[in-house]
């Protein structure tokens, strides 16, 4: 085993990095700390990890100092039955004059695949002098649970489909303000796009159909393995058939109750509490979203309906059904995914005259931020309603300024509860919708 080990890592060592597209996302390391991405199948983990290395290299680390294994690598099978120590002995057996004197840098994809591995990684972050990177998603172990794993002992860090922002620099177009009027020509056809095929990587470029059929792909791959063979679900058909009705039913109300009811309607008898354990690994999978009523009553906010989003909102499109949802939610789901790229804890927002904000947005050193979302405001009673509901959510909970997100239009208006930026939507995802430079979870 150890000299298998040590073939993969001097075959690393020629190995040219396939870094892609920068992403932006910056992550800081923290001594002792392991530093684990997680995310969505398929959003750019491994490439991401590849990104990290080559910063590496540019700083000035040796290129020998970096030890990378990936652990779904056939050649790796008999560590399950080994001990993970040997990956080190494999290592410094190489380069035994790094032993203690030079930090090495351990980049390790689905560490879960080797029963035990978190012992051995405590051990390199205690006693060895090692930098510790790790990603994972597969059946055996979500992404997030790694990082559960790891508490203490670790920073996690989101990572997504691309931004918008991104994908303009996969097209090679230019972002930056100040945008001169050809260039803000070509970010607004890229944004058209980007509607039609989202953000995941592997996607990008390719026509309508095989992108539909990659799509859903990931939406079978996510089912079977991070859901049905990872929780050994009972009924993998109510879980299914309930995954089917939340995309098709993206950017609309749910509640758990609701959900058993429409399960028992086809012949199911998943419980209450399976239902919820349900919704409660889709999201573990960065699959779907759901997002709480805002609310001063913790007891409100926990028994109100909850708002569902997917990860992706072309990956909507592909695998709804295409009765139930519209442009409106499209554009819902893209605004959510955005916010929710920098922004853990989004709310809805329900004012006391029954009138509803989509999402109510805590700002770090600022006032919360009120985003309301409209394909468009043509019609002055679409108009009137949803500057009225945002207006009065700004009174109730004191907030001077309120956004409409919509696919085109733009201006500006006071109302009684302040003032309304109406911006479009490529202009909210450059402008308004944040960075991501810092995204870390715990």
């Amino acid at each position: 085993m150890r000299d298998t080990i040590k073939t993969m890592l001097l075959d690393f060592q020629e190995h040219l990095l396939e870094t892609g597209v920068n992403r932006h996302l910056h992550v800081s390391t923290v001594r002792g700390k392991a530093t684990v991405c997680i995310g969505v199948r398929r959003s750019g983990k491994s490439t991401f990890l590849f990104q990290l290395m080559q910063r590496l290299l540019e700083s000035g680390v040796s290129r020998q100092n970096i030890l990378y294994l990936n652990f779904f690598d056939d050649r790796l099978h008999e560590l399950k039955r080994e001990n993970l120590a040997v990956v080190l002995d494999a290592y410094y057996s190489l380069y035994p004059e790094k032993k203690d004197t030079e930090t090495v840098y351990c980049f390790f994809d689905e560490i879960q695949m080797v029963p035990g591995w978190e012992p051995f990684v405590d051990r390199l972050l205690r006693s060895e002098k090692c930098e510790v990177y790790l990603t994972g998603s597969s059946a055996r172990m979500l992404s997030r649970e790694i990082a559960t794993q790891m508490r203490g002992r670790a920073l996690s860090w989101e990572v997504f489909p691309f931004s918008f922002r991104e994908f303009l620099d996969w097209k090679g177009v230019e972002w930056r303000e100040p945008l001169t009027t050809k260039r803000q020509l070509l970010v607004r056809q890229a944004f058209g796009e980007y509607w039609e095929t989202g953000g995941f990587p592997e996607v990008l470029g390719l026509d309508r159909n095989l992108r539909i059929k990659i799509h859903q792909e990931y939406f079978h791959t996510i089912l079977a393995r991070d859901l049905i063979e990872r929780h050994e679900v009972l009924h993998p058909r109510a879980l299914t058939e309930l995954a089917h009705w939340l995309v098709d039913n993206t950017a609309s109300l749910y509640s758990v109750n609701r959900l058993t009811g429409y399960l028992k309607s086809l012949g199911h008898r998943a419980p209450k509490a399976a239902v919820g354990d349900y919704l409660e690994w889709m999201e573990d999978a960065y699959f779907l979203f759901s997002v709480r009523l805002y609310d001063a009553s913790v007891a409100r906010t926990s028994t109100n309906p909850k708002k569902i989003y997917a990860v992706d909102h072309a990956f909507v499109s592909s695998v709804a059904s295409g009765v139930l949802v519209n442009a409106g939610h499209l554009l819902e789901n893209l605004v959510f995914t955005a916010l929710r790229r920098n922004h853990p804890n989004i709310n809805y927002y329900k004012t006391k005259s029954g009138r509803e904000v989509d999402f109510v947005v805590p700002m770090r050193g600022r006032e919360r931020r009120l985003v309301q979302v409209c394909e468009s405001l043509a019609d002055p009673r679409t108009r009137k309603r949803e500057t009225e509901a945002l207006s009065e959510a700004m009174s109730e909970l004191r907030q001077s300024t309120g956004i409409i997100v919509t696919r085109e239009e733009a201006g500006q208006m006071d109302t009684d509860g302040g003032s309304i930026e109406i911006v479009p939507a490529w202009h909210f995802l450059l402008n308004w919708a944040g960075s991501v430079d810092l995204n870390r979870t715990t």
